[in-house]
């Protein structure tokens, strides 16, 4: 949300960011000065230190992959008690409303966000940073060819696959709601009976929906009007990179280098045999290696082979557009693999927990690169896939390919983002973007009511013509007997 607000505000928007301090697990970000006003608030310190504790346990679980969704339901409530927390903060709320906003920017991952805006009474739009897959918020998804989790991800589906995306819907569906059951207590604690608002309706509430992904990585499927691709738009315009790194990217010619970016996740003791046998891979490469990888997190017992480069920070756009580079490691987020694409650099992914597997599946569909089972990363393994992404040139030709997608739209993501922003504000909502469903029930909407019809209408037919037969043919005999007679 930073660079949103940040290019909102350079467009001449005054804008207002919420955010909660000292919820990072691991405190790995860059913090810089921003030109927007920022009011932060925090939960109590003790109560803080054990959420982060077990953020950490669930990062772990996740490693080993023994994370299960009642793990990830626990955080959700554990979230749900810090909105009621939030909420109840005179103060803020206070200074929220006074603050008179004309529109509010949620991010989707934490339903709080979407009931500030309905406590403040304003219009919102909404941040989609993950896949669609996560989040039910009236799109239209048929099931022939629209996938509802991960592990049905593909350009097209044949019959079986159809048949387990359908029955998946199901799953999809009653975890929704119970992800949603979690904000129950913040809802009727902070709202009053008669006017409590239901999430999977406030979800429709939104102006707009801005989505961090492209087509050039999605797989085309039915969008509404008010859904917005702004792929790419995290991404800051690209500079040259420090002296030390192209004194460091020069030692290795034309062999180029690989750029190494796992997020802060694998920073923490948990990962060190991750972090040792990464470490005896990229020795076999002839490439220079430039990874982001806390000095102070690495093994002591373990050197740092010699063409790699540690950096506790390292500017990860900059690094993408360099044309030396031959390979980017991730761990699969969204905005590396949109930096990625944008820049035309293949990929092998190491995907942890989240949304990060099913983006390392849309990138190994679309030949971006390849991923590797976290649970099954060897040293051998690993150097083998790299060296095949770096020497088959078709990695780098999907690459290039989606790279000119992104580019070739006629806005920018950022003039996408104000520019819808600005038509909402403009035009006082999105009532003429959103379709009349949106009021309809359920039953309603799959035209189910008019399918009863038309079956009570046919049955009461057949039943009819039955019983037209059945006097017939009662005469008839009746005739017949009489004639007989």
């Amino acid at each position: 949300m930073d660079r949103v607000s940040e290019i909102l505000q350079d467009h001449g928007h005054h804008v207002t960011m919420l955010r909660q301090g000292g919820s990072s697990i691991i405190p790995d970000f860059k913090e810089e000065e921003k030109s927007y006003q920022v009011i932060s608030w925090l939960m109590p310190e003790d109560y803080q230190k054990e959420f982060n504790k077990f953020l950490s346990f669930y990062v772990t679980e996740a490693f080993n992959y023994r994370e299960t969704f009642q793990t990830f339901l626990k955080i959700m409530e554990e979230l749900g008690f810090q909105c009621s927390h939030l909420l109840s903060k005179r103060e803020i709320m206070d200074s929220l409303k006074n603050e008179n906003f004309d529109l509010v920017i949620v991010e989707s991952f934490d339903y709080c966000h979407f009931l500030i805006a309905e406590k403040l009474g304003k219009p919102f739009v909404s941040i989609l940073t993950t896949s669609f897959g996560r989040l039910d918020f009236g799109l239209p998804s048929p099931l022939s060819y629209v996938p509802v989790y991960n592990s049905l991800l593909t350009d097209h589906m044949d019959f079986w696959g159809r048949v387990k995306n359908f029955l998946a819907f199901f799953t999809f569906s009653r975890r929704q709601w119970q992800v949603q059951s979690m904000y129950d207590n913040t809802i009727r604690e902070h709202f009053p009976e008669g006017s409590r608002p239901v999430l999977s309706q406030l979800l429709l509430k939104a102006e707009l929906w801005f989505v961090n992904s492209d087509f050039a990585f999605d797989f085309a499927r039915p969008l509404l009007p008010n859904t917005v691709y702004v792929g790419g738009l995290m991404a800051k315009p690209t500079k040259s990179v420090p002296q030390d790194l192209e004194n460091f990217i020069a030692r290795f010619g034309d062999s180029g280098f690989v750029l190494v970016a796992m997020g802060s996740m694998v920073n923490v003791n948990t990962f060190q045999e991750v972090l040792k046998e990464m470490n005896s891979a990229f020795a076999h490469l002839r490439q220079g290696v430039i990874w982001k990888c806390k000095h102070s997190h690495w093994p002591k017992d373990v050197n740092v082979s010699t063409n790699v480069k540690l950096m506790d920070w390292l500017p990860q756009s900059d690094l993408l557009a360099h044309p030396s580079i031959r390979l980017f490691v991730t761990h699969g987020g969204q905005n590396s693999i949109m930096e990625a694409i944008q820049h035309g650099v293949p990929m092998v992914g190491i995907p942890v927990f989240g949304d990060q597997p099913e983006n390392m599946v849309r990138v190994e569909t679309k030949k971006f690169g390849v991923s590797i089972n976290l649970k099954e990363l060897k040293a051998e393994t690993l150097a083998l896939k790299m060296e095949q992404v770096i020497e088959d040139e078709r990695y780098k030709s999907a690459a290039v390919a989606a790279s000119v997608i992104t580019r070739s739209h006629p806005l920018t993501p950022a003039q996408r983002l104000v520019g819808w922003i600005d038509h909402i504000l403009q035009t006082g909502g999105a009532a003429h973007l959103k379709p009349y469903a949106f009021q309809q029930p359920w039953h309603e909407q799959y035209l189910l009511d008019v399918f009863v019809f038309l079956l009570g209408l046919t049955l009461g037919a057949v039943w009819l013509c039955g019983k037209l037969l059945r006097v017939v043919s009662r005469w008839l005999c009746g005739a017949r007997k009489l004639k007989e007679t």
